[in-house]
């Protein structure tokens, strides 16, 4: 019961919460404060400032919290070594993914590893790209799904996806059926143009791609996720150079239309991240294995899967990618990636 407790305790000191700290736990916001205060009690002093907005730890609180973090880190570890001796895969895994990493292809996913290990199951959870980093880092997420993954330091990046861009049209634009449904990058210049806000790692590599090929746009406007800028280019606010799979369901309803470039070959990479030296649990290192499969050779399920994921609102040759990378510098065609 006290081990429950402590799981709360630890998840309303990371998200300074009591109601943030229960949802993350599943359970409502009283028994979040109860299980608390049952520690706090039994304890003999005060582990959270109540007074402060956000919540803040007690110098005790905070020597409990560091402590904790540890002892769960280490229980969770030893389970996974029992169930590995009867080659069993259980356990949640707690994933932080960027928004544009759609539901839908990740049910695809979730989906299969329910099939795969019923004794599992996948806490999701969609972040702006920054919130992400700081869940892995903070041990709020076991990985971090992110595109211009970062490496180095105390993460480590894992390939994933290289996802091909393309300019994104409302229907009837003039560009929109040009050239067997292709154009060069010197037809965009001039256009209105829909973008990422500057603070995010897209809205960079794109600006240096539109430099690279000498390419000016006339922002009108920016969003910090692309949902909001499909909605845009569909209300006749201008154009998108996006990623592909991400307009795969407007273009078949027709609301959009993706055309290709002719003249470049313009990718944005998908990152697995995870905390370096972290021990992962055998279902956290199963999940990443099969985010490396094409859920295309899934089998087709029958149902609605008993184990749907808790959501909350490629290329594995990292030296290779770089490679590609550097030749992107020099302007060569085929090995532009974003």
């Amino acid at each position: 019961m006290y081990l429950k407790f402590v799981e709360i305790f630890c998840d309303v000191a990371l998200r300074r919460s009591f109601s943030k700290g229960a949802a993350a736990q599943q359970v409502s916001q009283s028994a979040a404060s109860q299980a608390v205060l049952t520690l706090e009690r039994r304890l003999g002093t005060a582990l959270i400032d109540r007074s402060k907005r956000p919540l803040e730890l007690t110098p005790a609180g905070q020597v409990y919290f560091d402590g904790c973090r540890e002892v769960l880190q280490n229980y969770r570890a030893l389970e996974d070594q029992v169930r590995q001796i009867e080659h069993r895969v259980a356990g949640t895994v707690r994933v932080a993914a960027i928004y544009s990493v759609g539901l839908m292809q990740m049910e695809s996913y979730t989906r299969r590893f329910a099939e795969l290990y019923p004794d599992t199951q996948v806490h999701l959870e969609y972040l702006h790209p920054d919130q992400v980093y700081a869940q892995v880092l903070n041990d709020e997420a076991d990985i971090g799904l992110v595109s211009f993954p970062r490496h180095g330091g105390d993460l480590v990046s894992v390939d994933w996806q290289e996802q091909p861009m393309v300019l994104v049209l409302p229907p009837g634009h003039a560009l929109a059926g040009r050239n067997g449904h292709r154009v060069r990058t010197e037809d965009l210049s001039g256009l209105d143009f829909v973008s990422f806000t500057h603070d995010l790692a897209i809205r960079r590599e794109v600006d240096r791609w539109f430099k690279r090929t000498k390419v000016a746009v006339t922002v009108k406007r920016e969003f910090d996720n692309i949902e909001n800028i499909k909605r845009a280019i569909e209300a006749g606010s201008g154009v998108a150079v996006l990623p592909e799979p991400t307009v795969r369901q407007e273009v078949a309803a027709g609301s959009l239309v993706a055309v290709q470039f002719s003249d470049v070959a313009w990718y944005r990479p998908l990152g697995i991240v995870h905390k370096r030296h972290k021990q992962l649990t055998q279902a956290v290192r199963k999940l990443i294995e099969l985010l490396h499969a094409d859920p295309a050779s899934f089998p087709k399920s029958n149902g609605a899967s008993n184990h749907a994921p808790v959501v909350r609102p490629a290329v594995r040759n990292r030296s290779g990618v770089a490679a590609r990378r550097r030749a992107a510098a020099t302007g060569s065609k085929s090995s532009k990636r974003a």
